[in-house]
């Protein structure tokens, strides 16, 4: 079992910027992807960014160039950066862990842009 415990939420206006930590403990295995996943109103869950062990990334074309995701291995913990936030990145943001048989989820945490 992996557990998954995100932070950095919030409100924030309008070209802002917010930083998603996601901290995993349990079974973690050596190899494995970490990243984010968001869920807005009335949508399905989308790709924001992963990163593997190895520290190669894979982001969603929207996201890039304003969204950067980085993880520190020895403290089994993926990070989001998260600039010039728009209203249309107002989601629920949930932490991924990919090991090498399966997968877990965060809760999530809530973004919120507003205008």
């Amino acid at each position: 079992q992996v557990q998954l415990v995100e932070s950095g939420g919030g409100l924030v206006q309008v070209g802002g910027s917010l930083r998603l930590s996601c901290a995993a403990s349990g079974s973690i295995g050596s190899i494995n992807t970490m990243g984010w996943y968001r869920q807005a109103p009335g949508k399905q869950r989308e790709l924001v960014a992963t990163i593997h062990t190895t520290g190669s990334t894979n982001y969603a074309d929207s996201m890039k160039g304003r969204f950067t995701i980085s993880r520190d291995n020895a403290k089994n913990t993926v990070y989001l950066q998260m600039n010039s936030l728009k209203p249309e990145d107002t989601a629920v943001y949930y932490c991924y862990y990919g090991g090498a048989y399966t997968n877990y989820w965060g809760q999530g945490t809530q973004v919120t842009v507003s205008s």
